[in-house]
């Protein structure tokens, strides 16, 4: 470690090869993986878990506690996966008791002047782009890609492989596969280029674009398109991974885009 003008308390858990610059702070009740860098003017506060091979960036603020009024000083933790970038001035806060921890999974880019608040599960391989805010109890699913200044809504879901366009209020659930823009938020056609560079085959983008067609380009609502797609498409693990998603939504997801006559 070479911290000659940082603090590190006692009480943390920090690899031997991690690499900690001057004027950083890191409380006590924190661990640190192996290979992980922490830039200058970081704060690593009580509760952080961090992961190998991380890379911290100046002004970032780890595990501050919560930013909401229930919160009594709980013993709770925000949980950093391996090898993810945090950039300038992002926020993490800590988990609160609806669900005791804040994660963020591996492999993902967290761009400057993000926050992401309590209780919220980030999952493996996300982008989430300069200034893009996240509320509490937020669930955000694997590969997602959050363009700058996007706002989610607290309890809002977004799944697997969704991409939300710039600027967007994220006010509903926005199901896996998507692209979602607009305001209010609305479908805009699948996400093909992300699915593509994953390894998605042609017939499997068209079979997720017929799926969402039968969703939005329907006259069924929601509950009714999702009987025609259940129906309708052969079982398959998107077709269920949609279809799970649609049903377990708590506050809706999002509707499709209809251009006024």
């Amino acid at each position: 470690m070479n911290q000659p003008l940082a603090y590190v308390h006692p009480g943390a858990k920090i690899a031997r090869n991690v690499v900690i610059e001057p004027f950083t702070t890191i409380h006590n009740n924190v661990v640190i993986g192996d290979g992980t860098w922490i830039g200058s003017n970081v704060t690593i506060m009580e509760g952080a878990r961090i992961g190998k091979n991380c890379k911290i960036f100046p002004g970032a603020v780890i595990s501050a506690v919560p930013q909401d009024l229930k919160y009594n000083d709980e013993d709770t933790t925000a949980e950093i996966g391996d090898n993810v970038t945090i950039r300038e001035c992002v926020t993490i806060n800590r988990g609160t008791t609806d669900k005791m921890k804040t994660v963020v999974g591996d492999n993902c880019l967290i761009m400057a002047y993000c926050h992401i608040a309590h209780d919220c599960f980030v999952g493996a391989n996300c982008i989430f782009s300069n200034n893009t805010t996240l509320a509490g109890h937020i669930t955000v699913g694997d590969n997602v890609i959050l363009a700058g200044m996007v706002a989610v809504h607290q309890f809002c879901s977004i799944g697997n492989h969704a991409f939300v366009s710039g600027g967007t209020w994220v006010r509903k659930d926005v199901p896996p596969f998507v692209k979602a823009a607009r305001e209010p938020i609305s479908y805009v056609g699948i996400n093909s280029v992300g699915l593509r560079r994953r390894g998605y085959a042609t017939e499997k983008i068209r079979e997720i674009q017929n799926i969402y067609r039968i969703l939005y380009q329907g006259k069924n609502n929601t509950t009714q398109a999702a009987a025609v797609i259940e129906a309708e498409m052969t079982a398959s693990k998107e077709r269920d991974e949609i279809l799970m998603f649609i049903r377990n939504s708590k506050r809706g997801i999002m509707k499709g885009y209809f251009k006024s006559n």
